[in-house]
């Protein structure tokens, strides 16, 4: 069901997504009289069409991409009183602003999804930093355990997302980066951190686990809450207990608990909790169950949850509609940015190879984002709108980068780049994206295996 349901994300994302890019096109186009003659989403053989006007809308089996077919010489004979919508006579400054709209109408999309979170209420976690690694960057920048990110190079940072999209554009800006914590032994501090080796920070895995940050968790401790039919029901346990000592040793967290029992399945052990300020014990034996190929004790118990200390890690980040224009604005910017440096880290060989994803890693952060809730995948929207539009904007030949780019060689040497440059251009540009495809693939696959 998992599955199905990253599936399912999946395709809305890439639907949504390919719309707003081909509905662009279609529209800029239509607006300055080019004629279109097919709106596609999908690829392939179509299992749904409509003709509305001159233009017939189809959805295809291949739910991974779309176009927009117009009239076009170069692809089918052009009745001589419709060659002025013909799209290759059209002017330059007219293809190129059809062609510019697709990518342009990502980050018009982009604006409008953070607009839309900012006014619903983007959830988040409180940026509280959990034990820092020793001799990490964050422990030589003096940030402790318990310590509360407040700003990141004078920008106000109220979850972990927000924290960390500042720490990364900071390292790529000066290296240098000033924050602001708030710790509980010393109150507000300002720290400096290190990030000049982009190449450690942009390796693979987390940003925060580069630089010796693990985020605050909740810490469940040894109270029993919900209880399952099973073994420690059945004994007596009840819900609200405290395990005080496993076989006569003290017990320090629910994780310790959990452990304890996992490695004793069918073994008896003895349970001491404390009810109403009584000692009470216990005999458990764990029932034996089989996970991923190794057999672990169960007793049939969840931890008790403080539902007030959970909301106390809980952040809401939430803005008037007015308000939210700006900050949506703001958000494209600095996403889009981030983006184009890490793309450059890239290129320079600073950032690992195995950042670049496929379609398995979009499903799974599709579904996730699904799951979380509303405001999340709306977001994710926004995030992957950006990086298509930013993708078709880059120089290479079949996508609208690269036809923007004969455009510009067009205007500067005022005659059309010629058909067997175009020709060439195309073969090495279905090689780089070949090439780019299977990197992202082997990503998505790496990451499985793991």
């Amino acid at each position: 069901m998992q599955i199905l349901g990253y599936l399912l994300a999946f395709v809305a994302v890439i639907g949504i997504i390919v719309t707003v890019h081909e509905f662009g096109h279609c529209w800029v186009a239509k607006k300055l009289g080019v004629k279109v003659l097919r709106f596609s989403i999908g690829l392939g053989k179509p299992v749904w069409s409509r003709r509305v006007g001159e233009t017939e809308y189809v959805l295809a089996s291949i739910p991974l991409g779309g176009y927009v077919k117009m009239l076009d010489e170069r692809e089918d004979k052009v009745a001589e009183h419709e060659k002025h919508r013909a799209f290759n006579l059209q002017p330059v400054g007219t293809r190129f602003a059809i062609v510019s709209a697709g990518p342009l109408f990502n980050f018009i999309f982009a604006v409008f999804a953070y607009w839309l979170t900012f006014v619903v209420g983007v959830e988040g976690t409180r940026p509280t930093v959990g034990e820092v690694s020793p001799q990490s960057i964050a422990w030589q920048a003096e940030i402790r355990a318990d310590d509360t990110f407040v700003s990141v190079e004078g920008v106000p940072v109220h979850t972990w997302q927000q924290t960390a999209i500042q720490l990364l554009n900071g390292a790529l800006e000066s290296g240098q980066v000033r924050a602001g914590l708030q710790s509980q032994e010393s109150g507000t501090k300002a720290v400096t951190l290190d990030l000049n080796d982009t190449r450690q920070l942009l390796s693979e895995g987390n940003l925060l686990e580069s630089l010796g940050i693990p985020p605050g968790r909740y810490a469940f401790e040894p109270v029993f809450g919900k209880l399952t039919p099973g073994v420690a029901k059945t004994a007596g346990i009840q819900e609200g207990d405290r395990v005080i000592r496993l076989d006569g040793e003290p017990v320090e967290s629910w994780e310790h608990l959990v452990q304890y029992i996992q490695e004793r399945p069918g073994v008896p052990v003895s349970v001491v909790v404390e009810r109403d300020h009584r000692p009470l014990e216990f005999e458990l034996i764990p029932d034996a169950d089989r996970r991923d190929g190794q057999t672990i004790g169960r007793v049939g118990a969840y931890p008790f949850v403080d539902q007030v200390l959970l909301e106390q890690q809980r952040v809401v980040v939430r803005y008037n509609p007015l308000d939210a224009v700006p900050r949506s604005l703001v958000k494209t910017w600095e996403v889009s940015i981030l983006t184009l440096k890490l793309l450059w880290e890239l290129v320079k060989g600073e950032a690992s190879l195995k950042n670049i994803s496929g379609p398995v890693t979009i499903a799974e952060y599709a579904g996730l984002s699904a799951a979380i809730g509303f405001s999340a995948f709306v977001g994710a929207l926004a995030i992957i709108s950006i990086s298509i539009g930013i993708l078709n904007l880059l120089p290479i030949p079949l996508l609208d980068g690269g036809h923007l780019f004969y455009y510009l060689i067009e205007i500067l040497k005022g005659s059309a780049v010629s058909e067997q440059t175009q020709v060439m251009g195309q073969r090495l540009g279905i090689m780089m994206l070949a090439g780019l495809m299977g990197l992202a693939f082997y990503n998505d696959i790496y990451r499985l295996l793991q």
